[in-house]
């Protein structure tokens, strides 16, 4: 009897146990790159503004600050997002997929005492060919502010996939139609009248018979002499 109530409990530990470990929820991790997306800023190198440094900000917190010529890229949850230098009534709002790549150029716009920083959209064609430019760098890394969402690494934008053009259908010869025989003319054979007797011969006018030349060779010749 003591033996049964303990296989009895030890059977009731083991199925306590079991439905536990089935009702704790699996972990999810949300540092991983399928919940993320990414974001190019770079701004071109011109001597205009080359001395300025305007920071750039997601959701008013300091990503880095431009300097002139460089680049880098931050990853940021997916979601929505905005984005500005340090003119705060000019700023983009994105809503970020996941996976997904974005591209940022910042502009110095001139102002009445100095120059500011403007961020504008950019398509990822146009983007990705200036992203290329031998002449632009990463950017250096004392001028980042956001260590956990910035990084330095050479820029490499997604490949746009090329569209898959249908395939032309084929167009099957066209035969020539058939032509209808053309009858051949063949040139009418005639009696040409003439008092030595009559002579076949080809002529385009009316066809006379033979037997109709040779009546009227004979009624000619039965004509009285005049």
């Amino acid at each position: 009897m003591r033996q049964l109530r303990t296989h009895l409990l030890w059977i009731v530990c083991v199925t306590c146990m079991f439905a536990q470990a089935q009702e704790t929820p699996t972990p999810t991790w949300q540092g991983t790159t399928q919940s993320k997306a990414t974001v190019y800023v770079y701004r071109y190198k011109q001597f205009v503004g080359a001395a300025l440094a305007p920071s750039v900000y997601c959701d008013d917190v300091q990503l880095a600050r431009m300097d002139n010529g460089r680049y880098f890229m931050a990853t940021v949850d997916a979601g929505k997002h905005t984005f500005r230098s340090n003119d705060p009534q000019s700023g983009i709002l994105l809503d970020m997929k996941p996976g997904e790549q974005y591209f940022v150029r910042v502009e110095i716009a001139t102002g009445f005492m100095k120059g500011h920083g403007r961020l504008v959209l950019m398509s990822r064609e146009q983007a990705s060919y200036e992203l290329e430019s031998t002449k632009l760098k990463p950017l250096e890394a004392d001028k980042v502010a956001d260590k956990g969402r910035v990084s330095l690494d050479v820029a490499h934008p997604q490949a746009v996939a090329p569209v898959a053009k249908a395939p032309t259908p084929a167009v099957a010869p066209v035969q020539p139609a058939p032509t209808a025989p053309v009858a051949q003319e063949h040139p009418a054979t005639s009696v040409t009248i003439s008092d030595g007797g009559a002579s076949a011969s080809s002529m385009s006018g009316d066809q006379v018979s033979l037997g109709e030349a040779a009546r009227r060779a004979r009624a000619k010749k039965q004509q009285p002499q005049q």
